[in-house]
């Protein structure tokens, strides 16, 4: 009549009668221990893809918002070119003047005008004398070439053209050579 006790007071009857039960409670939380880690697995990969997500956004943001301003600042600067072509042509006509005090004021506010422009990405196209470039000069006409070097070459130039910040905000107006 005396059956062996375990530590905890139980007989091994008992015990071989418990052990399906913790066989299947342990496999009952080994399930729940595999769904957790998963769900959790799930939700690290669903914020890591958020979080990319969302660097993506800002980076995305930043490059529009830095694109606005450049083509507010390139309209404005459009906008002040026909001002540089009437300085060039005052210049141009006062240079046959004799008033200097004219001259000289003329000269003063287009140069500042200019390198104002020049500090915010403006540059002029040079084109006279070099050769005809469709991805800076707009042929105005042909006009035949005095020498066979200028064939191709531009004459002269009927509009200046600018450049901001390495992009063609005007083409250069030219006469060709033919």
């Amino acid at each position: 009549m005396s059956e062996k006790t375990n530590k905890e007071g139980r007989k091994p009857a008992e015990e071989a009668a418990k052990q399906p039960e913790k066989k299947k409670k342990g496999e009952d939380l080994q399930k729940k221990i595999e769904d957790l880690e998963g769900r959790l697995k799930k939700e690290h990969d669903d914020y890591l893809r958020l979080m990319a997500e969302f660097e993506t956004f800002r980076r995305r943001n930043a490059e529009e918002r830095l694109a606005l301003v450049g083509s507010a600042s390139a309209d404005t600067i459009k906008g002040m070119l026909p001002v540089l072509d009437d300085c060039e042509r005052a210049l141009d006509l006062l240079s046959k003047s004799s008033d200097e005090a004219a001259k000289e004021g003329t000269a003063l506010i287009y140069n500042k005008l200019m390198d104002y422009l020049k500090t915010k990405g403006l540059a002029v196209i040079e084109a006279k004398g070099t050769k005809f470039d469709v991805d800076f000069h707009e042929a105005v006409t042909q006009f035949p070439a005095p020498t066979p070097e200028l064939k191709g070459m531009v004459i002269d130039v009927v509009q200046t053209g600018y450049t901001l910040n390495g992009k063609v905000l005007r083409y250069a107006k030219v006469v060709v050579g033919a």
